[in-house]
């Protein structure tokens, strides 16, 4: 603590931030890691495993995945690699949402429906058909002042004499915005078996890769093919000393360049926190690329706007001095249990171990307007929403509302886990995101439904039939 007191106050007399600055100029693989220069100067690390069973799928290969056999030398594989992800469900995505001038939402969902019984989540099955009316943030109309000259209430009459009250009128604007989405999403199960499977992991503010390693580890002992990025500033990628290079749309972009790199056919996403909104931006991207994603803790389908009232927009050099309050209250906070084991899962994980400037420069650089409900609500990839009961910075409304907004999206509560619930539960969450990747939506009642509508229009039909050609008397 004292130590701590003294770097920041000669921070504050040379007026530098101290920053752990980690430049990596190699790109070759070290340790199992690989080192990416996804700008000039901009270099991320990268956890990239490739299970040895698993043949290695270049780019070239990727892009060229429609060609014939005779095409290329390697016309056997891509043969392989075609047949692989041609099995699953062919499921009707379609959906009205209407943005009405006064901020009302209206989302009309025309489509299939998805079950989920072997997820077991809740608000999984949603009715067909069914109508979604939400209120928009962005419009929330401020309290006005009261008048002051208030009218009288009116005088009620007698019990006896009280008139039933009239139905209420429908008032509906005219619409701002109307977007229809009407497409076809073929959903297969993504086994570890596949050499077009690939998952990507996508930690959040102050956190590494170094989170998910009982993650990356399970999956890559079942066959899949892991990626798990650290964003710029973070672990061991370099960390720029400029506050532009912490922006959502910066982030994103390192994202994007890292996904195009190491992208399959099928890719499954799989965001925390703050890294939830990358995943978003990527499957709203690359929607015939993006094949599930899951979101951890992620909270509702706002915009993103930083806080000006925040203790994160304090001058780094005092952030620097309040980094031990700052880490216990995390730790407080992000999981259920603050004891030995939490502090040595919290050290091994390397979270929130960042720099104070690069810890305000994410703070302050969260700005995405256009990840607002209606971003949210076009989005037509299975999405499995995992939160934890104990969750003290992501409220269980907002993941209840983005459930709301999404297409397909079910909602797995994990009682004893918190914000690190991937660190506190490791086996329950990977039971479960197996279970999601296995998952292939079972479309035969569509297929009995539809057989009994159409006996139950025959019936009806001969039925008519037989009353038109019955004699009179």
């Amino acid at each position: 603590m004292l130590t701590c007191i003294t770097e920041g106050i000669l921070c504050c007399l040379t007026g530098k931030a101290a920053s752990f600055v980690l430049p990596v100029e190699s790109s070759k693989p070290s340790h199992g890691f690989e080192f990416v220069e996804v700008k000039p100067g901009r270099v991320l690390r990268v956890r990239h495993i490739i299970p040895e069973c698993q043949p290695i799928v270049t780019e070239e290969q990727v892009e060229g995945k429609e060609k014939t056999d005779g095409d290329s030398d390697d016309g056997s594989f891509c043969k392989d690699f075609n047949k692989e992800s041609n099995t699953g469900s062919s499921v009707h995505c379609k959906r009205k949402i209407t943005v009405y001038r006064h901020g009302k939402l209206v989302i009309e969902n025309l489509g299939d429906v998805l079950h989920s019984e072997i997820l077991q989540c809740q608000d999984g099955d949603l009715e067909p058909c069914s109508t979604v009316e939400v209120d928009l943030v962005d419009y929330k109309e401020m309290p006005s002042s009261p008048d002051p000259n208030p009218a009288p209430p009116p005088v009620l009459p007698p019990l006896g004499e009280q008139k039933p009250a009239p139905p209420p009128r429908c008032c509906r604007r005219k619409p701002k915005r109307t977007f229809v989405i009407n497409s076809k999403r073929v959903i297969s199960s993504c086994k570890g078996t596949h050499s077009d499977v690939a998952l990507f992991f996508v930690h959040g503010v102050g956190g590494s890769l170094d989170i998910w390693s009982s993650q990356l580890d399970f999956f890559s002992k079942l066959g899949y093919e892991v990626i798990a990025p650290d964003l710029a500033g973070h672990g061991g990628s370099t960390a720029p000393q400029i506050a532009a290079a912490y922006t959502f749309y910066a982030l994103a972009e390192d994202l994007r360049a890292i996904f195009k790199r190491y992208a399959r056919k099928r890719n499954i996403l799989i965001g925390h926190s703050y890294g939830v909104s990358f995943c978003t931006f990527l499957a709203h991207e690359y929607p015939d690329l993006v094949h599930k994603v899951v979101m951890i803790n992620g909270g509702g389908p706002t915009a993103l706007e930083p806080s000006l009232c925040s203790i994160f927009q304090l001058p780094s050099c005092i952030l620097h001095c309040l980094s031990p309050c700052l880490a216990w209250s995390f730790l407080k906070a992000g999981f259920a249990h603050q004891g030995a084991k939490e502090k040595q899962l919290l050290k091994q994980g390397n979270a929130f171990n960042v720099s104070p400037f690069v810890l305000r420069a994410m703070m302050s650089g969260q700005y995405w307007p256009e990840g607002d409900e209606v971003y949210h609500a076009e989005l037509t990839v299975p999405i499995l929403l995992v939160h934890g009961m104990c969750d003290k910075f992501v409220p269980m409304d907002e993941d209840q509302h983005m459930a709301e907004i999404l297409l397909f999206a079910f909602l797995k509560v994990i009682e004893e886990g918190s914000h690190m619930v991937m660190m506190e539960c490791p086996d329950t969450v990977n039971t479960l995101l197996h279970e999601f990747f296995l998952w292939e939506p079972d479309m035969s009642r569509k297929d009995s439904r539809k057989a009994d509508r159409e006996k139950t229009v025959a019936l009806s039909d001969s039925l008519h039939t037989m009353k038109t050609t019955k004699p009179v008397d």
